[in-house]
């Protein structure tokens, strides 16, 4: 079993982080099998752009994670790019993975999130949301009651407040790797 949070989705006294677990972590997009994705019971997933679908920064897609998406989609899964970026970094990506898209979205920030699912002809609890950081896709994906996919960070990212939020994550990577460990090392 993979999950790492179970369907607390707000905190309560017994679980405080819970805002900031996701449902499930993973180390790569291409760890996300449309078995998984099953298993959760969802029909849509909303995708980040760095560290996700690409290095931060760069205009190069991951390797496979094209395929991934086009896979995806031949199963029926409604997908979609989700992204705080500005349309100019966000287009690019939309248009080779062939995706429609949010930018600007503002998370965690709960209204693009509804607008994605709104925009796919989706529900919520039938969604999931992956990325790489647990304060903008993890918490939006919680205050929005959707599930996540948390995606371990990929390359060297050099701006200030990403640095920061890295160390603000700590502790909640640092929990699921126990729990991970605890359950005889299933991320």
């Amino acid at each position: 079993e993979m999950c790492i949070r179970d369907r607390c989705f707000f905190p309560k006294r017994s679980c405080p982080m819970a805002l900031l677990l996701p449902t499930v972590a993973v180390e790569t997009l291409l760890d996300v099998t449309p078995e998984l994705l099953a298993s959760m019971g969802v029909d849509t997933v909303l995708l980040d752009v760095d560290n996700t679908l690409a290095y931060h920064g760069s205009q190069e897609p991951f390797p496979g994670t094209v395929e991934w998406t086009h896979e995806l989609r031949s199963r029926g899964f409604r997908v979609m790019i989700l992204s705080n970026n500005f349309a100019k970094r966000v287009a690019p990506f939309a248009e080779k993975y062939d995706l429609p898209f949010l930018s600007f979205s503002i998370k965690p920030l709960p209204i693009a999130y509804f607008r994605a699912i709104h925009k796919l002809g989706a529900r919520r609890e039938k969604a999931v949301v992956i990325g790489d950081q647990v304060f903008t896709d993890v918490v939006g994906a919680n205050l929005s009651r959707m599930k996540s996919i948390l995606l371990t960070p990929r390359g060297e990212e050099k701006g200030f407040s990403i640095r920061v939020r890295r160390t603000l994550e700590r502790p909640v990577r640092r929990r699921i790797a126990r729990q991970s460990e605890k359950k005889g090392g299933d991320v």
